[in-house]
């Protein structure tokens, strides 16, 4: 159950240590709770995937972030995703200081605050906290937050073990501490510091009460965040780009000449554009090590301190953009050493993109037919099981690109729905239409609808789709009639597109 997104028990046993008050320690030099974590208030306001045009009710959320030096402040990225607002708070006192996202990184789940004014005195007082080195298997940490009334407290919680687990995003995996322990929950924390010896360790992700497990983002990947925050440009964590498949069956084993080793994972697919993509890594490769590390049937490699881990944290936990890593593949019976020059595929090179925060889905309204770019977010608007329920073509569409990219398209332009209009009467019921074509000239992505819809032929725009009805007509005086009046008066549309 995760912590922060769920309802928890609330009623746990008192467990916790509670630190004397700020006004007993102001001469101490040592970082507590007090001194060197402050509340994060955010208000947040997703887009409408629905009804691009539009945000949804703005919500409230609030969270612990840990002082760094420099009047920065850690927090996960979840916490301030779409946010409009952003204020630090002493929990103390209720000294409050309205902030800004200096940077943020989604597929880690982290992001650093800044003053968005003179802080004045805010940070009087204040002991920006350390990063910790990596831990060890047993070593204990403190979970600190506050009641209600801004009282510290310090929870002790031990590492269990070390894994390559899911952070925020649904397929961006990273290692994570597990650590046990009862974690009492206080005041509507979102997220909470995890400290070690006065350094901070992590930033606890979730918590299960039922088995009292946490799962801690560690330190080595928060170091790695704010190099890269303090020489920009940030480049973030690099993609290798292939799926791949077990090799535990003998026979499979044998059809691909690999009798003779022990470990090794079949390179099933490679992602356009990624690194595996600019390298000379190729499907049916049989990867046996990376950077050295011998890899198992499962894709694992024996890590000295932490024991198995996935082949992913040779890649993005301690590799970095423009490295190049030593890869020894098995092809066609024979080993051949490559080497993979890591990139980072930025969301928007994808051809649906996986993720949108911060920015509102790109569409174009032509006398109420509504275009869009196909994002996830708007698949995910069937449920969680969207790949079964969502619209066939559409979902085809993001599970497999490569048909698509071979047309030259950088995005996919659908017709996500119909507002009633003059011009549009008997196309109500359309949606979920690939388009291919406006007047002639193909449409590759949503800038393309714009550029092709000013060139109406014999005062029609003539709409084509890879599907029934394949082809429709729309009157383009009416329908320029309708943008500029039948959409803001009757829809409340101000803004007919968005391309950027």
């Amino acid at each position: 159950m995760n912590f922060f997104r769920h309802h928890l028990l609330i009623a746990l046993a008192a467990c916790a240590s509670v630190v004397p008050h700020a006004s007993a320690q102001a001469q101490s030099a040592e970082p507590d709770a007090t001194t060197s974590i402050v509340r994060v208030n955010v208000t947040n306001q997703r887009y409408n995937f629905a009804v691009p045009w539009q945000k949804q009710r703005p919500t409230s959320r609030r969270g612990l972030g840990a002082v760094l030096k420099g009047n920065k402040v850690l927090v996960t990225a979840e916490l301030i995703q779409d946010s409009s607002y952003v204020e630090l708070e002493i929990a103390s006192t209720g000294r409050k200081l309205t902030a800004k996202v200096e940077a943020a990184d989604y597929e880690v789940n982290l992001a650093v605050l800044v003053p968005a004014e003179d802080p004045g005195v805010f940070f009087d007082g204040i002991i920006p906290l350390e990063i910790a080195e990596p831990a060890k298997i047993g070593d204990m940490f403190e979970v600190w937050q506050f009641e209600s009334n801004g009282s510290p407290v310090s929870t002790n919680v031990q590492l269990q073990r070390a894994e390559i687990g899911r952070y925020f995003l649904p397929d961006a995996y990273f290692m994570e501490y597990e650590v046990s322990g009862l974690v009492q929950y206080r005041s509507g924390s979102f997220t909470l510091p995890v400290v070690k010896d006065g350094k901070l360790v992590g930033m606890l992700l979730s918590y299960n009460s039922d088995d009292q497990i946490a799962d801690v983002l560690p330190s080595m990947i928060i170091s790695r965040f704010l190099d890269d925050v303090a020489n920009p440009p940030y480049e973030g964590f690099p993609n290798f780009g292939i799926q791949y498949s077990v090799m535990l069956d003998d026979q499979f084993r044998s059809y691909l000449d690999a009798d003779q080793y022990s470990g090794g994972i079949y390179v099933s697919s490679v992602i356009r554009g990624t690194s595996a993509a600019a390298s000379d890594l190729k499907k049916g490769d049989v990867i046996l090590e990376i950077e050295g590390q011998a890899i198992d049937p499962r894709g694992n490699f024996q890590h000295p301190d932490y024991g198995l881990l996935s082949l992913s944290y040779l890649i993005k936990d301690t590799a970095r953009v423009g490295q190049e890593l030593k890869v020894k593949v098995l092809r066609e019976g024979k080993e051949v050493d490559l080497l993979v020059k890591l990139q980072r595929k930025e969301p928007g090179d994808y051809l649906v993109d996986p993720y949108l925060f911060d920015r509102g889905p790109k569409y174009y309204i032509l006398g109420g037919l509504l275009f869009q770019e196909l994002t996830i977010p708007y698949l995910e608007l069937a449920g969680d099981d969207w790949q079964n329920r969502g619209p066939f073509k559409l979902v085809y569409a993001a599970k497999d690109p490569d048909t698509f990219e071979d047309e030259g398209r950088k995005k996919i332009v659908f017709l996500s729905g119909v507002l009633p209009s003059n011009s549009t009467i008997g196309y109500e019921g359309l949606s979920g239409l690939i388009l291919t074509k406006i007047n002639g000239r193909k449409i590759l992505d949503i800038k393309d609808v714009d550029a092709a819809v000013k060139e109406p032929v014999d005062g029609l725009h003539k709409i084509e789709f890879t599907d029934f009805p394949h082809m429709i007509y729309l009157d383009a005086a009416m329908a320029e009639t309708d943008n500029t009046q039948t959409m803001p008066i009757r829809y409340r549309i101000t803004d007919l597109k968005r391309l950027d």
